[in-house]
């Protein structure tokens, strides 16, 4: 389960890395490589837990205890246990949430209304029919109204459906029917011709987030290449620190031995007292520097911890980190120009500028559309049934003489029958007479698009200038690692011709010290040419995949407006009808 675990968490980065070329395929081709990039993360996320929970408990190491540790080990486990990639993962899920909220605008809605309402008024013709002295006539309505709404993502247009229902009964001498049931079936379609057809607000800002949650999952993997860069340096500064650790005791050694000869030789009278206080002084400064490298050798390491574990309880935290790789030297020449094809092509702040590049697009395109002239096209239909006791009266305002029953079926009967339809077709024009405030907005948007596109080409001049320069620096650093092992290996030999003739008494106290340190020196140098050496590989490394810095920052973000379409309503959400 932990491999099938480690497996999935290499997908992932393959993904996310694969995300990077999307640029150069099509707009259908990158939707798919984006979900497959979300969907690797969830796997990720649902595989760790599953592995958390499946792994044998192997019980933790004594403290103090000597851990070997690989390069890849270290690694590994930062991409698990790194808080700070964890807190980024966190980022792109939140994006989620609002694209949901956002396409929840385009489902559909259903509302529905229930009321009561009584209502007294005074007549004021005789036509009223108020059947009191006061000549009050009152109205009892009860309402009962159902709809669906929904808004369409395609042409901006909506639709909403309504069928109310009422029952109507009045004090009204002159009503042939009492109480009155009525029954509405309406349908509304509105559409956009103009403005708001290609995009509105809405649909704006859906493409603009989603654009942002790739731009969050870009910042997450320029986060696991940064952290991993860092946990790669931070690993050779711990070999660095352990090796000039060595170092120390072994010129430490020398300085010893050679403060144990000349004891000897002073005790046999062929060596003066005061070369033995020399070498002791010598002893005692190499002494304090065994303490410094020793100093450096702890906080190297917990350099290191600091990187790959999520706690003070997790277990490596209390041991000892040996590491178990050692910086190699390589003499193949670097390609620069495909390291900078590459730089250019993978680059997260590259990355971040051409997304912020199409998200300005995106606004573009909406301040654009809201230049256009306002041209709405709705069209209704709608079917009216009524029922009720039906009344005949003998002439006008007479006695009844006749009553028909009836109910609320006969309202559905001639609703279904469409005995009373009614449709509606209108459009809708308006345009602003002289300069509007969207031509400047307009003037402005493509301004800043302009400046945005010179600062991406001025990023990748960048780019390749840094990877340049990156390449450079590799071939400096291997140039001194070669003349530093040139120079160790003449110190060795120097040592050892001025130890031989100290032996044959050719020589004095004072210049094997010197031989001796020039041999420390020449070790430390080695040492630091090998690891600056393997940093420049390192950072070569990075500046093809992150800046030294942080993100696409500095591009031009270009804020979108655009207005609503029109919205359709059917009238079922009203108190009366």
């Amino acid at each position: 389960m932990y491999k099938a675990y480690r497996t999935v968490a290499a997908l992932t980065i393959a993904g996310a890395l694969t995300s990077s070329l999307s640029f150069a395929q099509n707009a259908e081709d990158e939707r798919r490589l984006q979900e497959i990039a979300r969907t690797a993360a969830q796997n990720f996320a649902a595989a760790r837990v599953e592995a958390d929970q499946t792994r044998p408990t192997a019980p933790p190491p004594p403290a103090g205890a000597v851990v070997e540790l690989s390069l890849d080990a270290a690694t590994e486990r930062a991409l698990e246990r790194n808080l700070d990639i964890a807190v980024e993962r966190l980022n792109p899920q939140t994006f989620d949430f609002s694209l949901a909220a956002l396409d929840a605008n385009y489902r559909p809605t259903l509302n529905s209304n229930f009321g009561l309402r009584s209502q007294s008024q005074f007549q004021r013709s005789q036509t009223a029919g108020a059947a009191n002295n006061l000549g009050l006539l009152t109205t009892d309505t009860l309402t009962n109204n159902y709809g669906v709404s929904q808004n369409m993502k395609w042409g901006g247009g909506s639709f909403a459906v309504g069928f109310n229902n009422s029952r109507q009964e009045q004090s009204d001498l002159f009503a042939t029917r009492n109480p009155a049931l009525n029954a509405n079936l309406t349908g509304v379609y509105v559409q956009p011709l103009l403005r708001n057809f290609r995009i509105d607000g809405t649909r704006a800002t859906l493409q603009i987030t989603k654009i942002n949650q790739e731009i969050s999952e870009t910042a997450l993997r320029a986060t696991i290449s940064r952290t991993l860069v860092t946990v790669r340096n931070a690993y050779w500064d711990l070999v660095y620190a352990i090796a000039a650790a060595e170092v120390a005791e072994r010129s430490l050694s020398l300085a010893t031995r050679l403060v144990e000869d000349n004891q000897a030789r002073v005790e046999v009278g062929t060596l003066a007292p005061l070369d033995v206080l020399q070498a002791q002084a010598e002893q005692a400064n190499r002494r304090g520097t065994v303490a410094q490298t020793a100093a450096a050798r702890r906080t190297a390491e917990l350099a290191l911890k600091q990187l790959i574990v999520n706690g003070t309880d997790d277990p490596l935290w209390s041991v000892t980190i040996e590491p178990i790789d050692r910086p190699t030297y390589s003499s193949t020449p670097i390609d620069v120009a495909g390291a900078v094809r590459r730089a250019l092509g993978m680059r997260t702040d590259l990355e971040t500028a051409r997304r912020q590049l199409a998200s300005n697009d995106v606004s573009l395109k909406s301040l654009t559309d809201q230049q256009m002239p306002a041209l709405d096209l709705t069209a209704s239909y709608g079917m009216a049934g009524i029922g009720g006791p039906q009344f005949f009266r003998q002439g006008f305002g007479g006695v009844v003489t006749d009553v028909v029953p009836g109910g609320y079926s006969d309202a559905l009967r001639l609703l279904a029958g469409r005995d009373a339809p009614s449709w509606n077709v209108a459009l809708n024009f308006s345009y602003p007479i002289g300069a509007s405030p969207a031509e400047a907005n307009v003037a402005r948007a493509r301004l800043q698009q302009r400046q945005t596109i010179a600062q991406t080409r001025a990023m990748e001049l960048r780019v390749a200038t840094e990877v340049t320069n990156a390449a450079l620096q590799v071939e400096a650093t291997r140039e001194r690692l070669q003349a530093a092992t040139v120079a160790l290996d003449l110190a060795e030999k120097r040592l050892e011709a001025e130890q031989s003739r100290f032996d044959v008494g050719l020589t004095t106290n004072f210049f094997v010290v010197q031989a001796q340190r020039d041999l420390r020196d020449a070790q430390n140098a080695e040492l630091r040419a090998l690891l600056d050496y393997r940093r420049a590989q390192v950072d070569l490394e990075r500046v093809q995949e992150i800046p030294a810095g942080g993100g696409g920052g500095g591009i031009t973000s270009i804020q979108g407006g655009g207005g609503q379409a029109p919205r359709a309503n059917a009238g079922g959400g009203g108190f009366g009808n």
